[in-house]
């Protein structure tokens, strides 16, 4: 399983605004490396799940509206990537081609395990905390 160039690109991009303040795309694309077409479609993406703010005009851009310490890697990987599946076999509705009536499919569950921990792992993981940003909450 591998994230997406998009969700590096949006982790960076949340990199930038973790200081809260107002940023312009270009200011963003330009210090993180971002190119301008997968900003403004991660900007949009952030901002349908609430996690940032844009202001048109000239002095516009774009701010986070959580702070970094609220704002989980599990978080930002499902509003870019979705779920994560280590394989197909997990996902709702799919069957596992190893599990029959007679018999369980051992990598199944050690996947689900390993999946779920995983989530874990990204869900207790803030951006403040691996930015080292003193969050006040």
């Amino acid at each position: 399983m591998l994230l997406t160039r998009e969700c590096d690109y949006a982790l960076r991009i949340i990199r930038e605004l973790a200081d809260l303040e107002l940023h312009t795309v270009t200011a963003i694309c330009n210090v993180e490396s971002v190119p301008g077409k997968f900003a403004y479609k991660i900007l949009k993406k952030l901002e349908r799940a609430s996690l940032v703010k844009s202001f048109r005009g000239k002095t516009g851009g774009y701010r986070l509206i959580k702070p970094p310490g609220d704002i989980t890697l599990y978080e930002v990987v499902l509003v870019i990537d979705g779920d994560i599946f280590l394989n197909t076999c997990l996902k709702d509705g799919e069957s596992c081609s190893n599990r029959t009536s007679e018999k369980e499919c051992l990598f199944h569950e050690e996947f689900r395990r390993m999946q779920e921990q995983l989530i874990r792992a990204l869900s207790e993981k803030t951006v403040g905390e691996i930015l080292k940003i003193q969050c006040k909450n």
